[in-house]
């Protein structure tokens, strides 16, 4: 029946047929006729589940992190067209990476259709979903295009001219969150239009059920370790004491940026001569008051407000921040602006607003009352521009180049409002801490010029970043450390008076506090030259902790590229270490790792150097680091078929999925870093770990399972005579 809003049709009958095909069976047909009412019900397909797991297991073991799920569908777009839609479901805070993402980092997200003569491709596959485009530290600052919401939706479009034939192939796709990423996985599809069957996961994969599965003690050489009960039970620490970095952290250094602000020339006069209007000219102390504490807010209002349109570009397109603002061109345009924000805190030149705003918000200020406050408020916001406006500016650059985006940056501007208006306040409440301000002078000019060199070393931070991504070789660590160190000795040298800008006054005697910043900023040239310390037990340069993530990582280098972390006799082969550790007698720390794993890297570059802990991996154990990203393909005789830990079975193809599959089956998790020690014959020393920031507590890891082994070992050593009389005893 159908009708519009004024009237219905009578209700019609449209007659409808189809034909189903009979299963086919090696059973002879029977010689009667078969009710065909009953065939029909026989032959349906199964339904297909609307969500598919990747391992198609009912659970998952603890451990085990699977924060990807998928869904695949298709649909008619016409007849002989068909769209197949894959459909990614992702847990908070992980996300896949596009087609279109730089190889030299994650793994994109790639469609591989097995070729067939009943179907042809139509165009590429089409993604969509929220996306962010930038260098990610994950991977060194490799520029990436993520999605980082659900759902994210490919759809590729075929022209089927046999819909009774399958179309299938696999999917592959790299996972991470803030922290770790997982291996990559593959995933198989299969679609038969005919039979309405679209699978994704283990169903969908080749039939392996025909062929042995490998007995997984013979494969790895070591037997399943019981992992609730390890030989040792002394290193029961917190594997990972990562923290998050909150709006607060944000709000914080905004709020230092204000006060930062507070002392240049532009904006300190302005303290006492704005406080000293609002009690003079209000009539009695609390309208002064009051005024005060107004123009104190509104001038927190103004930074607000000037994130607000940031938010409102967000609203229409959530990718456009991430697009314009996080990508390898926007690092060298923020580096040109650095440079030039830089020479204008020297004095060359000053950057300014149209006057013509200048003019305007000031004759606002005569409409009097809270509105003629704002005015006053906005006014100098405009008027102090030259010397907020490159603070404001890095913290634009910060902002935008993360992933909190608008809400960042509006929290960071609120910061620093906060910070600009807390002085009106105050002072105009307790007048008599006026006579403790300082009074202006050459001091002010210093204050610029320190900022201007700060730019100087931020602009080389984005150009580092651009340098990154594009693998131009230009700022390796070794330009980077240099250009850093002419910068900080550019500017003792400027504080000592050795060096002048056009607005130094000449003859100006150096007072102490100028003097104690020139010698900070000595010493940190000298700190940064330390960076070129050849660290023989490393293999590379000396890492400096005060950099991290602001300096190129030390193998990123021309002279001193790594090899094993740290100099290490590593293995990277499970079979030639387990070897090599009985051949010894030393216990075995397997490192689970992966090439695109940002905190093995700082594990590997800030806690294996320590003392105690280097000395360990050195002269106590066997270290084994196996990584489960490396594509490399397993001799043929090795790509065995496995059962896997989440049900099911998978054949291994490459080291990294023969690593990956070790880690699942013996150790239950797959996440890295992963750190476990055993004796050469595969018994557990202690519970496992993964990332631990905290030398100490690593190094306590380490000398626990090196004690264990060491009781074992005795214990095996001991003559049965003697083991029972000790029992006895």
């Amino acid at each position: 029946m159908t009708c519009d809003d004024e009237r219905c049709l009578p209700p019609a009958e449209e007659a409808f047929s189809f034909a189903l095909e009979a299963k086919k069976t090696n059973a002879k047909p029977a010689e009667t006729t078969p009710d065909k009412t009953a065939q029909a019900q026989e032959t349906l397909p199964e339904p297909t589940p609307l969500f598919n797991d990747l391992t198609g297991a009912k659970t998952i073991p603890s451990g085990i992190k699977n924060p990807v799920q998928w869904q695949i569908a298709f649909k008619a777009a016409e007849p002989g067209v068909y769209d197949l839609v894959f459909t990614a479901l992702m847990e908070k805070d992980w996300a896949i990476y596009s087609q279109l993402t730089s190889a030299d980092g994650p793994e994109p997200t790639v469609f591989i259709f097995e070729p067939g003569s009943h179907y042809a491709l139509i165009d590429k596959v089409k993604e969509e979903g929220k996306k962010k485009q930038g260098p990610d530290p994950l991977f060194g600052g490799v520029e990436v295009i993520k999605f980082i919401e659900s759902p994210v939706v490919f759809t590729q479009r075929i022209k089927v001219s046999d819909p009774n034939q399958p179309i299938q192939g696999q999917l592959m796709f790299m996972t991470c969150d803030d922290k770790q990423c997982l291996p990559s996985a593959e995933v198989p599809f299969r679609v038969v239009p005919a039979q309405n069957l679209a699978l994704i996961g283990d169903e969908a994969g080749p039939d392996l059920s025909g062929q042995a599965v490998a007995n997984v003690d013979e494969q790895y050489g070591i037997a399943k370790p019981d992992l609730s009960a390890p030989a040792g039970q002394c290193s029961d620490v917190p594997a990972d004491s990562t923290e998050k970095k909150g709006y607060w952290n944000i709000f914080l250094l905004g709020f230092i940026g204000g006060l930062i602000a507070l002392l240049t020339p532009c904006v300190f006069p302005m303290i006492p001569l704005t406080v000293s209007f609002f009690t003079k000219s209000s009539g009695n102390r609390r309208k002064g008051l009051i005024n005060a504490s107004m123009y104190g807010f509104f001038i927190f209002l103004v930074y607000f407000l000037l994130s607000i349109p940031f938010h409102l570009i967000d609203s229409i397109n959530p990718d456009i921040l991430n697009d314009i603002s996080t990508n390898v061109w926007l690092n060298l345009a923020f580096f040109a602006i650095f440079i030039v924000f830089a020479f204008s805190f020297f004095g060359y030149y000053e950057i300014t607003l149209p006057e013509s705003w200048q003019n305007k918000a000031s004759a606002a200020e005569g409409v009097g009352g809270m509105v003629g406050v704002f005015f006053m408020a906005l006014t100098l916001a405009l008027v102090s521009f030259s010397c907020t406006g490159p603070i404001l500016g890095s913290l634009l650059a910060g902002a935008l180049s993360s992933d909190g985006g608008a809400w960042q940056l509006t929290t960071g501007m609120s910061g620093f409002g906060l910070a600009l208006a807390l002085p009106f306040a105050l002072f105009a409440a307790f007048p008599g801490w006026m006579q403790s301000l300082p009074r202006s002078g050459g001091w002010l000019n210093t204050v610029k010029v320190v900022l201007g060199f700060v730019e100087i070393a931020l602009a080389f931070k984005f150009l580092s970043n651009a340098d990154l991504v594009k693998h131009w070789g230009l700022l390796k660590i070794e330009p980077f450390l240099a250009l850093w160190i002419l910068t900080a000795a550019g500017l003792a040298a400027y504080l000592f008076g050795l060096i002048r800008f056009p607005h130094d006054d000449k003859g100006v005697k150096i007072g102490m506090p100028r003097k104690l910043l020139g010698l900070a900023s000595f010493a940190f040239a000298i700190y940064l030259a330390t960076g070129f310390m050849y660290d023989e037990k490393a293999g590379s340069f000396r890492p400096l902790k005060l950099l991290s993530g602001l300096a190129p990582p030390v193998c990123y280098s021309w002279l001193k590229p790594c090899d094993c972390p740290q100099n290490l006799n590593c293995f990277k082969d499970l079979e030639e270490g387990l070897a090599y550790a009985k051949e010894v007698n030393k216990p075995i720390m397997i490192d689970f790792t992966g090439h695109a794993c940002q905190n093995c890297r700082k594990m590997e570059e800030h806690v294996w150097p320590e003392p105690g802990v280097y000395n360990h991996l050195k002269n106590d154990y066997v270290l084994i680091s196996l990584y489960v990203d490396e594509k490399i393909e397993l001799p043929a005789d090795e790509q065995v078929v496995v059962q896997k830990a989440t049900g099911g079975t998978r054949k291994l193809r490459n080291y990294g999925h023969k690593w990956a599959h070790f880690q699942t089956e013996f150790f239950k998790t797959n996440s890295q870093p992963y750190y476990v020690l055993l004796s050469p014959e595969g018994q557990l020393l202690n519970a496992p770990v993964g990332y631990m920031p905290d030398d100490k507590a690593y190094e306590a890891f380490l000398r626990c399972g090196l004690e264990t082994y060491t009781r074992i070992s005795k214990e095996k050593a001991q003559p049965e005579g003697g083991k029972q009389l000790g029992e006895n005893r």
